[in-house]
């Protein structure tokens, strides 16, 4: 069952409360990471974690335990909650405070954890590939909000969701201000084109996706691949051979059509197959926390 560590407590779900004046609440001051549990491993929680406090430090948000007792307090509540596969949500915000901006008169931040399971697609959707759309809305400039952050106000990404909803499919692909790809909703995207993988540069204004890590410096080279990081607008997505998404929640999935542009042959592609069935074995068998 699901379980949630707040504030040094591990609760049931619907015992974990937090003040509506929490600055998390108010304004979405704070930030997040999902995390994988596979057979009771916590796939990459080190990276997770190092990502998560770093994204505290870039909103001088003090997090109230170290990064050890947090992880810690994650494993308690994965054993408390019975499961061995599960989705791990960890959060900081700024903490209650007045109804204004300033986030140093909250005097304390509120961390939590939420232990859960998650299917964000359909199961169908991994054997045969998902339908995306383009957003009309643009990426939020790095200028404007480093997306190294992963910040707790994802305003920019509903919305660019609802256009997907919208539109009758479940992920929608953003662009940046320049028309270059970016990256989807909550997934980074992969393209293939005669056998060689690219993917948007972090420049793009993407968030560096641990999973998209795990697949261009391992899974990848792995399979004898490997992949570019580089700009590239539209036109070179929809004539790629194969496009694949990515990310903690979506694992790894194919796109079988984008807008209207069928994808390849409409069907995962080889190299996407390849990857995905790569992805599931390693974390299956073993999956690295580090």
């Amino acid at each position: 069952m699901s379980k949630v560590w707040i504030n040094g407590e591990i609760v049931d779900k619907d015992q974990a409360v937090i003040s509506v004046y929490d600055k998390g609440v108010l304004y979405g001051d704070g930030c997040f990471e999902g995390i994988r549990a596979y057979n009771g491993r916590l796939f990459k929680i080190k990276s997770h974690l190092k990502r998560l406090y770093e994204s505290a430090s870039s909103i001088h948000l003090e997090p109230p335990c170290s990064i050890d007792e947090f992880e810690q307090a994650i494993r308690d509540t994965l054993a408390a909650s019975g499961l061995t596969n599960a989705y791990i949500r960890p959060v900081f915000t700024r903490g209650p405070g007045t109804l204004g901006l300033n986030p140093f008169l909250c005097k304390k931040p509120t961390a939590f954890a939420i232990v859960d399971t998650i299917q964000i697609y359909p199961p169908e959707l991994y054997a045969s590939g998902m339908p995306v759309i383009i957003a009309a809305l643009a990426r939020i400039p790095i200028q404007c909000l480093d997306p190294a952050v992963k910040s707790c106000n994802y305003m920019n990404n509903i919305l660019a969701k609802i256009e997907a909803v919208n539109a009758g499919v479940l992920e929608a692909i953003m662009l940046n201000t320049e028309g270059y790809v970016s990256e989807c909703t909550g997934d980074n995207i992969f393209a293939i084109k005669d056998g060689r993988i690219f993917t948007p540069h972090t420049e793009a204004g993407i968030l560096h996706g641990i999973t998209r890590r795990f697949v261009m410096e391992q899974l990848a080279p792995a399979l004898g691949h490997t992949v570019e990081e580089r700009m590239f607008k539209t036109e070179e997505l929809l004539s790629a051979d194969e496009v694949f998404l990515t990310g903690t929640a979506a694992e790894v999935i194919g796109v079988n059509r984008i807008n209207d542009t069928v994808i390849g042959s409409g069907i995962v592609g080889p190299i996407t197959a390849s990857i995905a069935t790569e992805f599931r074995k390693i974390v299956s068998d073993n999956a690295p926390e580090d």
